[in-house]
């Protein structure tokens, strides 16, 4: 085939595409206003001139070319120019949206990205970026299918009942919960946040399902119970126990349930309750003796196991010198007891 009817019919063919999207744009845009519409337009033909420019540009390249070299190389030349006029199209397309956005026109922006590059996430992201949060879902969810992004946009439009739909729809019950607290339904939200809470517990993550009641649904007493509940079924014990503790902010009454529960501590358990011990100790002064006493009654009873739980003592007496004298004398008298 003749080179030049070759570019002559690569050429007619762009312009009926062309033609054909504008057709498109124009439908697209139908139901804005008339003086949008004709700014579309006025945008369209811009483009084309440039791409007229382009073209041109590129037919004398060719030509010059050809003169040049002959009939030598004609495939890779054409190939050549195939590329580099979409390259340059689209590189003009590129720096037009960028214009746009810069003149914080982001909803032109939006259209070349969508209507011109064919890249909807970046036209659902230019109208995210420009506060066009309603239209932003739209484009996410019928072009990209993509609710999450377009659940987070309804909800910076405050459009809550729309992303509450989709949030039950991926299954995400927390963000329900706080949506539907959002706009003061709390029957719902609370409804949504004790399956949340079911959900951790089923997995033993009792911590998580203890700040989902004490942080969402306000609900202290049962916060604790449920950190009660992993202490004594082992399910993640420490944690369990130090958050219990935390929770309780008097201190007389802290005191009263550190020392109720010790009495209820089985021995295997003791170790556990000993480094609990240690933050309870330096949490206040008058939470020291109490500890103090129930850290030395451990010790004594696994020291004859455990020979090096008796370093534990230093924790417990920070500015004692003679119980550092004590444990090295214990250690002496125990190496030459296991020498001898």
């Amino acid at each position: 085939m003749n080179r030049q009817k070759f570019i002559d019919k690569f050429i007619a063919a762009f312009v009926l595409l062309a033609m054909f999207k504008v057709i498109g744009i124009v439908a697209q845009l139908f139901h804005e206003s008339f003086w949008s519409v004709i700014g579309t337009l006025i945008i369209f033909l811009i483009v084309a001139f440039i791409i007229l420019l382009v073209i041109t540009s590129l037919k004398d390249k060719e030509q010059n070319n050809r003169n040049s070299s002959g009939r030598k190389g004609s495939g890779s030349s054409s190939f050549y120019l195939e590329n580099s006029l979409f390259d340059r199209i689209r590189s003009k397309y590129e720096e037009l949206a960028e214009k746009y956005i810069a003149e914080k026109d982001y909803k032109k922006a939006a259209r070349v990205y969508m209507n011109l590059l064919q890249d909807n996430y970046r036209g659902a992201k230019t109208l995210e970026n420009g506060g066009f949060y309603n239209e932003a879902a739209v484009v996410y969810l019928k072009k990209l299918n993509n609710k999450s992004d377009a659940a987070a946009c309804y909800e910076k439009a405050k459009q809550f009942k729309k992303a509450i739909d989709l949030y039950k729809e991926m299954e995400q019950k927390e963000k329900v919960g706080d949506l539907y607290k959002e706009i003061n339904d709390l029957k719902n939200a609370h409804h949504y946040y004790q399956m949340v809470a079911e959900d951790y517990m089923t997995n033993s993550q009792m911590v998580k399902a203890s700040l989902i009641y004490r942080k969402k649904m306000e609900k202290t007493e049962d916060a604790q119970k449920v950190l009660l509940k992993g202490w004594e079924e082992d399910k993640d014990a420490f944690n369990c126990l130090n958050n219990y503790f935390a929770n309780i902010f008097d201190i007389k009454k802290l005191e009263s349930e550190i020392l109720n529960l010790y009495e209820k501590t089985p021995a295997y358990k003791k170790i556990i309750y000993l480094e609990a011990m240690k933050h309870e100790f330096k949490k206040d002064l008058k939470l020291q003796a109490a500890t103090r006493n129930i850290a030395y009654e451990i010790i004594a009873e696994k020291v004859n196991t455990r020979s090096e739980i008796v370093n534990e003592l230093k924790f417990f007496n920070p500015h004692d010198d003679v119980i550092l004298k004590d444990i090295s004398r214990f250690k002496t008298g125990r190496n030459k007891m296991f020498r001898n």
